[in-house]
């Protein structure tokens, strides 16, 4: 046991010091299951299990928790077994357990993860129960496995199969994951919204779900919220580019379906989010994009993201202000939660109201977060029989999050034999990934994720990546509602893995039909053709590693029947459908952010986004100064409800990056006006917590350069009058940093030679920045 121990100190490491970053005196001990410590002989197949949580001053009580259980100590990191995912509760149990089927005589191994309610998280040492002769032991679910014949994979289409209807693939763009995109020029903006939405031409997602934004960071940055304030609510705005992109999606493909989902809120509807007010800010978005934007929004995941919903809120309070505001056709999705395990069909089982108000059920992180080619493996969180026979819609409302670049791994393969799991074992219909485009700058929180990239908008360059080929292969073949799944053809080829499978489709109101198949090994197939599909010509579209989406050679079928050969590690695609085409345009050559830089805000309108800048925390938008002329603003009035705020850092304070991850030698100034509190300008600045150096200036003339949270120096400015603009300037040259106001040197230092971005940061208040310039040292 305790060699099993060290091995497990070490494979979670990691994973540890991602969920604490600080030290916190927050404690978790007594794992406990049946009530009872190390248990063995338990003969009941659904236990349950409890701890004691131990605050401190700072988190006094629990404000979450994750339970991960596996068939060994190493496993713990991806569990096999259950794993709950975070939540967000004080409770500490009894909770009855929801995860695969035990067998008698198996072993478990357990922990747990705690947030405290103010931030910090603990880990408890592993446990373990011990299973005896199970009592009325449930039986685990067995994946259709294809029949093979003289080592040929035999595989049945027939027209009179009943199959759930296909609901789409689609995207999720959020978390500021859509950022630089914006800032990209037309003819090269419009091609790169071609390759995601345009049917037929590249990933074609036709689902899209956005961020609704509250001004707080919501992964890679912060969005901004179409109602800051109370006052606003009542004339809501269009602000950010959740907006733009949803029409650029509907003007390449009017059915793409939309729906939008909140991380943060605005600090007036704290602290409770679940309100008759909350509910207005809900239903006000749906005003901007129909009254602004002309855009009818088909979904509201009325919840906060993977932080659940609430039920009387739902029942009583939005859904009656959707109907009373003209959005009865706008549906509810739920709970777009990140733990659960699927437990909302307990509820509808009691209550129908609930039930018909929720029209579509989605979880996020079906299939778990282990990123590498064994993800498809993963247990995660499985769909429930109550949830397959509910008949309701089933999604994978948010999944995979990882680099599109790759083809192995957790890349391209791994994704499209996602998109198969996700039918043959849970009967979901609709899987959409985060995220679509990777627009972030380099060095920020997730840089790497998206199915393409395009975070160079000065240069035009982007890249497409495999997996916008792997998606092409489902969402080029059938079409959402119009399609369904025929079930018996819907399969593995292996019963032990999910790496090799088959889904085929057919269209409702026509013969032709459609098949995605993943491989692992080397395949022979046969595919026989019945009753109700089309005998016509089938044509073939191929992936592998070294190639994408490419047309192979047509197959005419004889006697009903297809023969060929399928090689590993490969996506293909049949149909009988036409008008596939991988669609290409000339990529523009990569070139580094423009240097020297000036920014003085005049080249877009009043209250848009600034060029190149990021925002991280609050929000940034261009405004008119007192002359007519126009600067940057920070409009968020005071912090927010931060989406993760238990278990997630903290942000710090609103701030927009802007510039070059590798920028080492540099001046950068701009001028200043400070509303109140304090305004910041930081340089050698990497990610997305302020780390890099940043000189702050008070309303009052206090000062202070700091590196990180460290402060190096502070002081104060003699007869500083705050209610005039003013010049902040740093410069970096080595190891020697000096910092300047109205041209003045105000301190001087000898510290780190590092490399990083300009900021601008600010306290909550609506502070003005101009005229800023980044230039090589006079020096």
């Amino acid at each position: 046991m305790k060699t099993q121990l060290k091995r497990y100190n070490i494979l979670t490491l990691g994973f540890l010091l991602f969920f604490s970053s600080l030290a916190f005196a927050i404690d978790v001990k007594e794992l406990k299951c049946n009530s009872k410590i190390n248990p063995t002989g338990i003969v009941n197949a659904i236990p349950e299990f409890s701890w004691t949580f131990i605050g401190d001053e700072k988190s006094s009580k629990q404000g979450g928790y994750r339970i991960c259980m596996a068939t060994s100590i190493e496993k713990l990191k991806y569990p096999d077994v259950w794993d709950t995912g975070p939540t967000s509760t004080s409770e500490t149990g009894p909770f009855k357990y929801s995860g695969a089927p035990l067998k008698s005589g198996q072993r478990i191994y357990w922990k747990v993860i705690v947030w405290g309610n103010n931030r910090g998280a603990k880990h408890s040492e592993p446990a373990w129960f011990e299973m005896g002769d199970i009592i009325n032991p449930e039986t685990p679910f067995q994946p259709n496995v294809f029949p093979k014949t003289k080592g040929v994979v035999q595989i049945k289409l027939n027209g009179n199969d009943k199959g759930r209807t296909f609901e789409g693939i689609g995207g999720v763009s959020a978390g500021a994951s859509t950022d630089l995109l914006y800032d990209y020029e037309d003819p090269i903006k419009s091609q790169i919204l071609d390759v995601l939405f345009k049917p037929k031409f590249g990933a074609g997602f036709q689902h899209l779900k956005v961020e609704m934004g509250g001004g707080e960071n919501s992964t890679c940055g912060s969005e901004p919220s179409h109602a800051i304030t109370r006052e606003e609510l009542k004339n809501p705005v269009s602000r950010g580019y959740e907006f733009w992109l949803m029409k650029e999606a509907k003007n390449r493909n009017p059915n793409v379906i939309l729906e939008y989902l909140p991380w943060s809120f605005p600090a007036y509807l704290k602290p409770n989010i679940f309100t008759q007010e909350s509910a207005e800010y809900f239903v006000s978005f749906l005003d901007v994009a129909k009254n602004q934007w002309g855009m009818n929004i088909d979904w509201v995941a009325a919840a906060e993201n993977e932080n659940g919903t609430n039920r009387d809120w739902l029942v009583n309070q939005v859904r009656p202000l959707l109907d009373a505001r003209g959005y009865k056709n706008v549906k509810i999705q739920g709970p777009d939660d990140n733990s659960g395990d699927w437990k909302i069909f307990n509820e509808f089982e009691k209550d129908k109201v609930f039930d018909n108000v929720v029209e579509a059920v989605g979880y996020h992180y079906v299939t778990g977060r282990e990123f590498n080619e064994n993800m498809v493996d993963g247990r995660g969180r499985p769909t429930t029989k109550k949830a397959k026979n509910s008949g309701k819609p089933l999604w994978a409302s948010e999944d995979w999050s990882w680099t599109g670049k790759d083809w192995g791994g957790a890349g391209a393969l791994n994704l499209a034999r996602m998109y198969n799991k996700f039918y043959i074992r849970d009967r979901i219909t609709k899987t959409l990934i985060w995220a679509p485009i990777g627009s972030i700058y380099k060095s920020v929180t997730w840089d790497k994720a998206g199915a393409m990239k395009a975070n160079s908008p000065w240069s035009g360059y982007y890249e497409v990546w495999p997996t916008i080929w792997a998606t092409a292969h489902t969402t080029q073949f059938a079409e959402p509602e119009n399609w369904h799944y025929l079930n018996s053809a819907c399969g593995l080829f292996d019963g032990a893995t999910y790496k090799g499978s088959s889904v085929a489709l057919k269209e409702k109101n026509g013969t032709n039909w459609s098949m995605i198949i993943c491989t692992e090994n080397q395949e022979d197939i046969e595919v026989i053709i019945e009753e109700g599909l089309s005998l016509g010509t089938v044509s073939i579209w191929k992936s592998d590693k070294n190639e994408q989406f490419v047309k192979q050679e047509s197959i005419v079928p004889k006697n009903g029947v297809i023969r060929f050969s399928l090689d590993p590690k490969a996506i293909y695609s049949l149909t009988t459908t036409t008008g596939q085409q991988k669609g290409t345009y000339k990529i523009p050559k990569e070139t580094a952010f423009p240097f020297p830089y000036k920014e003085n805000y005049e080249d877009r309108k009043v209250g848009d986004l600034p060029k190149y800048h990021s925002d991280q925390t609050g929000s940034f938008e261009i405004a008119f100064k007192d002359d007519g002329s126009q600067c940057l603003k920070q409009i968020i009035p005071e912090q927010g409800y931060d989406w993760m705020r238990v278990y997630r850092r903290s942000n710090i304070k609103p701030n927009t990056l802007v510039g070059d991850v590798n920028w080492e030698n540099y001046t950068c100034k701009v001028d200043v006006f400070i509303d109140g509190g304090n305004v910041e300008l930081g340089g050698r600045v990497k990610g997305s917590y302020l780390k890099g150096y940043r000189f702050q200036v008070a309303k009052n003339g206090n000062w202070k350069l700091m590196f990180n949270k460290e402060v190096i120096k502070e002081g104060s400015i003699s007869n500083f009058d705050g209610n005039k603009w003013h010049s902040l300037k740093l410069t970096f040259q080595n190891k020697e940093i000096e910092a300047f106001v109205d041209e003045v040197s105000v301190v001087n230092v000898s510290h780190k030679k590092t490399k990083g971005y300009v900021v601008l940061a600010t306290s909550y208040d609506e502070n003005l920045f101009d005229n800023l310039e980044i230039t090589t040292n006079n020096k």
